[in-house]
């Protein structure tokens, strides 16, 4: 959510399009990092499953001033390594949005340590409002950005009545129940291919708007009426203004054919001027992350070849990810007993 809030100072990096078919090129440094892990067989890709409460995270990015899901994880990786750990995300939520499965991958050097044992590692060493849920070996040029195939989010809201406020912490209010049939019409208009450039943000950097969006419904869970969306990519703030659209058109639209004919127009206007106002954050969650095989968007070419025809152009993503996410090269420690946070003394062998 990928980019989710009013916080950010930089556009989402989530920049995939679906509209032609390109080849992903990882930039230099992160292919010369990943041939030198390749070349050695004490270096390990692990993939993580988090989930954390965006309440006072700036968002998942580490950033100059304010406070990042990313710059915690790296923190306890270092306190763990004893030398700095660059990570990569699925989604670069933004301040205020959560996640139930954000996944993140990095690359350790600690041979004893079993890929599964790392869930109970980092939990000693991260603050409470920071969870890894698993963790697992991946493949040694797993991407977790770039190898995602599905992102869904959902977004929560409380209808009618006063809610408590812990519920507020985590979900959007309204005073009233909406009509779910007339939020269902105008939902459904957004499945598919489409330029969705009516709900980006302004200052969103993408080369494309178009965007494939393969679940868009409303639905209650218990008292919480839930709106989940899944895609290959989305823009900046892209879910988080639907949202605030849907709720706007469904107050004035007559039926559920009038809302759908509203939402069909502004969609096919590409003019942001038009869509309602932005939703609040909290409501938002990166509910999970898949892989395997992408049938919308790029192809990622593997080994980090940068020939001319599947190159991208110098956008501000690729210059973001080559300042903050290079993973950093690992420093092996030489054999013998190793205390590492979070686990005590281990083996390290030869």
């Amino acid at each position: 959510m990928q980019r989710e809030s009013s916080g950010r100072t930089q556009p989402p990096s989530q920049r995939e399009t679906s509209g032609q078919e390109r080849v992903y090129s990882e930039d230099p440094c992160t292919s010369r990092a990943r041939a030198d892990f390749s070349a050695k067989s004490s270096v390990r890709a692990v993939k993580l499953v988090l989930a954390y409460d965006g309440s006072d995270f700036s968002g998942w990015q580490r950033q100059k001033n304010g406070r990042s899901v990313q710059e915690e994880l790296e923190k306890a990786l270092a306190k763990m390594h004893g030398h700095e750990i660059r990570v990569t995300g699925a989604g670069r939520t933004d301040a205020g949005v959560h996640a139930m499965g954000q996944v993140a991958g990095f690359y350790t050097d600690i041979k004893s340590i079993a890929a599964d044992r790392f869930v109970f590692a980092l939990n000693k060493l991260m603050p409470r409002d920071v969870r890894v849920l698993s963790s697992e070996e991946a493949p040694p040029d797993f991407h977790a950005r770039f190898d995602a195939s599905l992102r869904r989010y959902r977004y929560f809201l409380l209808c009618g009545g006063t809610p408590d406020p812990f519920a507020l912490r985590y979900a959007h209010s309204l005073s009233y129940y909406p009509r779910v049939a007339v939020l269902n019409a105008m939902a459904a208009v957004v499945l598919g291919e489409h330029d969705f450039s009516t709900f980006a943000s302004a200052q969103d950097a993408s080369e494309s708007r178009s965007r494939h969006i393969s679940e868009s419904i409303f639905f209650f869970e218990r008292e919480r009426l839930v709106y989940q969306v899944a895609g290959n990519a989305f823009l900046w703030r892209q879910v988080r203004s639907l949202v605030g659209t849907f709720l706007e058109l469904e107050r004035i639209a007559e039926s559920s054919a009038h809302g759908e004919a509203l939402m069909r127009e502004m969609l096919e206007s590409r003019d942001r001027g038009r869509a309602g106002t932005t939703a609040p954050a909290c409501g938002l969650f990166l509910w999970n992350v898949e892989y395997g095989e992408r049938i919308h968007g790029h192809t990622r070419r593997r080994g980090g070849a940068e020939g001319s025809g599947g190159r991208r152009s110098e956008s501000s993503e690729s210059k973001d990810t080559r300042a903050r996410t290079t993973e950093a090269e690992p420093n092996p420690a030489s054999g013998g007993s190793r205390l590492v946070p979070g686990l005590g003394w281990i083996d390290e062998g030869e």
